[in-house]
C-alpha cells in the first residue's frame, strides 16, 4: 500500500511541482496527469489504494488547474478505463478492457483536445464514470 501510495501521488506531485516551475518560468505548457476511473469511486481489495490515490491525483490536477487559471498553462486529467499491459496482465476478467495499442491511441486523443477531464476510451468509459458515481455501493463491491 505504501509503495503505490508513493508512486501514485507522492512521485506525481513531484512531476507536477517540477513541471509547473519549467511552466511558470517560460509562461507556458500543458501539464496531464494520468489518473484512472477508478478515481470515481473507492474500490475494495486490491484497489482499495490505487483508488484512494487515483482520486487524491484527481483532486491534486484540479488544484492545480485553478491555481493557473487565466495563464497560458494548460491543465489535463486523464481517466483511463481497462487498459491491458503488464501490470493487469495476469486479471482475467474487467470490463471492456482495450489494448495497449488503442489506449495509447485514446490517451493521445485526449491529450490533443487538452480538455480538463477526459476518459478513455471515451466509450464506454465516458458514460461509466457518471454511472459509478451514482452507483450504490452494493454495486461497487460486486464489482470489485
Amino acid at each position: 500500500n505504501l509503495q503505490t501510495a508513493q508512486t501514485n501521488f507522492i512521485a506525481a506531485l513531484a512531476q507536477c511541482e517540477a513541471a509547473l516551475e519549467i511552466f511558470r518560468a517560460q509562461n507556458s505548457g500543458h501539464l496531464v496527469t494520468i489518473s484512472s476511473i477508478s478515481a470515481v469511486r473507492g474500490f475494495r481489495r486490491a484497489l482499495t489504494v490505487y483508488a484512494a490515490t487515483k482520486a487524491a491525483l484527481t483532486s491534486l490536477t484540479e488544484g492545480i488547474r485553478i491555481d493557473v487559471m487565466d495563464t497560458p498553462i494548460k491543465v489535463s486529467c486523464i481517466h483511463p478505463g481497462f487498459i491491458r499491459t503488464e501490470m493487469n496482465e495476469k486479471v482475467k476478467t474487467a470490463p471492456f478492457m482495450i489494448d495497449a495499442e488503442a489506449g495509447c491511441k485514446a490517451i493521445v486523443k485526449a491529450i490533443n483536445k487538452e480538455k480538463a477531464n477526459s476518459y478513455v476510451p471515451s466509450y464506454p468509459w465516458a458514460i461509466m464514470h457518471l454511472l459509478l458515481r451514482v452507483a450504490p455501493t452494493s454495486l461497487i463491491r460486486k464489482m470489485s
